[in-house]
């Protein structure tokens, strides 16, 4: 299953033909899902793109069906995984993703990635990701306050409450449908176990509805 990591991203440049740059990953970091990516876990997949002459996608918001752009270069320095992008200037996708990042409406990173190796510090529990099958980075909105947007989340405990959430988030009736589908076994309960909330948290998750 892919894993998605947000991190701030303070744009370098930003130049008028669409070429940037950033951060996709911060090393030894612990990010806003109490994890830790450690420095040299991109190294043997980035190795593996070059080999093949290929390079992880650059996506909007994690939507597969989504390019804006391409990587022309990424590597591992000192900080974290470093990125230079050129958006596809010449398409509505792409001109449109430079107009929100040019006036910052729009300031984050986030890598989808499948984890390959990984341990577990001993004192904190703090889950240290070693190695990873990098395969995209994606321009996201990135939240102020993420802790905040997963709150709302948790708060539904009926079924109504799913539906005011619904409609307050403004998803499309294939969201709902898709949402709802994954609560349709809680139709004759009054309330919604953790186990239950957690997978749709992490359903919507996957959905952009929260980072």
């Amino acid at each position: 299953m892919a894993n998605f990591h947000d991190f701030d991203f303070e744009i370098k440049a930003i130049k008028d033909n669409g070429t940037f740059e950033g951060y996709g990953a911060c090393f030894n970091n612990l990010d806003g899902h109490g994890e830790i990516i450690a420095a040299g876990s991109f190294s043997q997949s980035l190795q593996n793109h070059r080999q093949k002459g290929t390079m992880p996608a650059m996506l909007w918001q994690h939507q597969q069906d989504n390019p804006v752009g391409v990587f022309t270069d990424m590597r591992e320095d000192s900080k974290g995984l470093h990125v230079v992008g050129q958006l596809a200037m010449k398409t509505a996708k792409g001109a449109e993703a430079f107009e929100f990042l040019k006036i910052r409406a729009v300031t984050g990173l986030s890598v989808g990635f499948c984890t390959k190796a990984e341990t577990r510090d001993k004192k904190t529990g703090t889950r240290i990701i070693n190695e990873v099958d990098l395969h995209e980075v994606s321009i996201v909105t990135f939240p102020a306050n993420s802790e905040a947007r997963i709150q709302t989340v948790k708060s539904i405990s009926t079924i109504r409450d799913a539906e005011s959430y619904l409609r307050d988030a403004g998803m499309s009736r294939v969201e709902s449908a898709t949402f709802l589908s994954r609560i349709k076994s809680l139709e004759q309960r009054d309330s919604v176990p953790d186990s239950k909330l957690e997978a749709l948290i992490d359903a919507l998750k996957l959905r952009n509805i929260f980072a």
